[in-house]
């Protein structure tokens, strides 16, 4: 079956980086373009950013543009997202999608001094 298992959240200080993972299984990975959303506590989805099956189109929100890279790499089934210069805004439990259907665990992200 499908599974999506994010990893590399935690606690950064404002303007720091962190990497997050998802590593992919149970289907063609290659075949498929993937997504990160988010959730910040006592609010709704935002997505993100979406990579294409090919890794040459992405796409970001406006309020990451510039400081988010989305990437991945089809030898090891896994998406990444490079985040850079955090805010606290930027607090949220992070899931990476394929399609719309299905989600991983979600990994949580803290910006805090």
């Amino acid at each position: 079956q499908v599974q999506l298992v994010e990893s590399g959240g935690g606690l950064v200080q404002p303007g720091g980086s962190l990497r997050l993972s998802c590593a992919a299984s149970g289907f063609t990975f290659s075949g498929d373009g993937m997504s990160w959303v988010r959730q910040a506590p006592g609010k709704g989805l935002e997505w993100v950013s979406d990579i294409n099956k090919g890794g040459d189109r992405t796409y970001y929100a406006d309020f990451v543009k510039g400081r988010f890279t989305i990437s991945r790499d089809d030898t090891k089934n896994t998406v990444y997202l490079q985040m850079n210069s955090l805010n606290p805004e930027d607090t949220a439990v992070y899931y990476c999608l394929r399609g719309i259907n299905y989600w991983g665990q979600g990994t949580q992200v803290t910006v805090s001094s």
